[in-house]
């Protein structure tokens, strides 16, 4: 099979599958990638202990060992991932268990291609990949704006869109990760990042919601932040009614006892009175009135990064848009700004 480099290797047709072990897809892989392992973890352990003790040609002997007797079982199973017989195939740095893998493959007529370097030489693409300055728009708001809706609406209308909330399945608050999976690794985080900004168009602005460093336990790499930080902000702007009535919407459904709990994480911040406060209306199911007073300390928060940002700021009024009305409308004002030869986004 021909050996690529990263660039040709993600733009080539065919399966993408990772032989590396089980625990090493889990904390990071190509997205697009299906685990297909050479070796289960405790395999990989007895070959890499074998390889530090009696060296390579041992190490060698014992991974046909305990492949060999699955040889029929990966043809099988490729036939049904790839039925026209195309395959990429990467391992971690390139070697022995992509060729290895590679080699019954070839044998059984498959065509395709391997990862010069393997998954190491992705993930160094990748991270040089945030350096690269593309232009951003941030898109603003106070909490409650329904950002997310307008950055689906926004990619929906043709825009480019790097959505981080749903990459890293939270929205970036204490209750961020109410009603959705588990959050990716950091390291899949920044895979998943890395992927969609390389498919960006340079000549074209690229929409993000404004974010802090961490969402959730996720961080957006440093490079790209700098790059966000730099960005002028178009800030949506809705009444307090309309805010609490999008945040019912969204939270509305989840247990109750979570939304305590979520809401106790920001005690420190928001005040024991006040916490108390929002706590005993919450249990109450007087939604509304619970995340009133939560706002009070989410808007403070959120002023104080946009004063941090020290960059121009464009209110945008969306009062009564839906999140459709309300893209239109962004759009448009981006068309006027990008006309003014101040605007630098």
């Amino acid at each position: 099979m021909q050996v690529l480099n990263t660039i040709d290797f993600l733009a080539s047709p065919g399966v993408l599958l990772d032989v590396r072990s089980p625990g090493e897809y889990e904390q990071g892989h190509i997205p697009g990638a299906v685990s297909f392992p050479l070796f289960t973890n405790e395999e990989r352990a007895q070959v890499g202990t074998c390889y530090k003790q009696e060296g390579r040609d041992a190490a060698v002997e014992l991974g046909f060992q305990l492949a060999g007797p699955k040889f029929a079982e990966f043809i099988a199973t490729a036939k049904q991932l790839a039925p026209n017989r195309q395959v990429r195939l990467h391992c971690w740095r390139g070697g022995m268990r992509s060729e290895a893998v590679a080699w019954v493959l070839r044998m059984a007529g498959f065509q395709g291609v391997t990862l010069k370097g393997g998954y190491k030489a992705f993930r160094n693409w990748a991270l040089r990949t945030f350096e690269q300055p593309k232009p951003i728009v941030i898109l603003g708001g106070m909490t409650g704006t329904g950002k997310t809706d307008v950055l689906l609406a926004l990619r929906e209308q043709g825009a480019q869109v790097l959505d981080l909330e749903a990459i890293a399945s939270h929205r970036g608050s204490s209750y961020g990760s109410l009603g959705l999976p588990p959050q990716p690794t950091n390291e899949q985080f920044e895979n998943e990042i890395a992927v969609q900004w390389a498919s960006f168009h340079a000549d074209s602005p690229i929409w993000i919601e404004a974010e802090s460093k961490r969402i959730g336990t996720c961080r957006i790499p440093e490079s790209l932040f700098q790059q966000m930080d730099r960005a002028e902000v178009l800030e949506i702007v809705r009444p307090r009614s309309e805010r609490l009535a999008l945040l019912v919407g969204v939270y509305g459904t989840a247990d109750r006892e979570a939304l305590v709990t979520a809401t106790e994480r920001i005690r420190k911040r928001l005040g024991g009175l006040r916490t108390q406060q929002a706590v005993d209306l919450i249990r109450q199911g007087q939604l509304s009135e619970g995340f009133g007073i939560v706002l009070e300390y989410y808007d403070k928060t959120y002023t104080y990064d946009l004063e941090r940002r020290e960059v121009v700021i464009h209110p945008i009024e969306v009062a009564g848009l839906s999140a459709d009305r309300a893209a239109v409308k962004l759009l448009e004002a981006l068309r006027e700004l990008q006309s003014k030869p101040i605007f630098v986004g």
